[in-house]
């Protein structure tokens, strides 16, 4: 299985999925104007990876804006990370936020207490390159 990587564009996010490190990254703007022909791949290849996962995976959200069908689909990756916790394996999840945007910190806070596995919660200024 290859690593997953899918570049920004003004209205899809920047996915870096990586089998061998079991980091996954979600950077950008996830408004696609076709959802499913965005998503579906992107879905379909955390599927296999869930078939043999690394011990560890970390999920790194970094998103200035999303709407509701892209909040679905990370919302369904986020169930999905609870199957690798119940196997045993080691799951977290690092929500980055502007740290003057507060919607973004809340929907972070909702999906944390949606899913069983751990959130940290990293704010950010909006010039900081080091999260970039």
């Amino acid at each position: 299985m290859n690593t997953l990587t899918i570049e920004e564009t003004a209205q899809t996010p920047f996915i870096c999925f990586d089998r061998k490190t079991g980091i996954m990254e979600i950077r950008g703007r996830s408004i696609p104007d076709n959802p499913d022909e965005f998503w579906l791949p992107i879905l379909s290849w955390f599927e296999s990876y869930l078939l043999d996962p690394s011990a560890d995976t970390t999920f790194r959200i970094n998103l200035e804006y999303f709407n509701i069908t892209s909040s679905k689909r990370i919302l369904f990756l986020l169930y999905k990370l609870n199957e690798l916790a119940d196997s045993g394996n080691g799951v977290n999840v690092e929500w980055f936020y502007r740290d003057n945007d507060e919607d973004m910190y809340e929907v972070g806070q909702d999906y944390a207490y949606m899913v069983k596995v751990p959130f940290t919660f990293e704010a950010y200024h909006e010039f900081d390159l080091a999260i970039a």
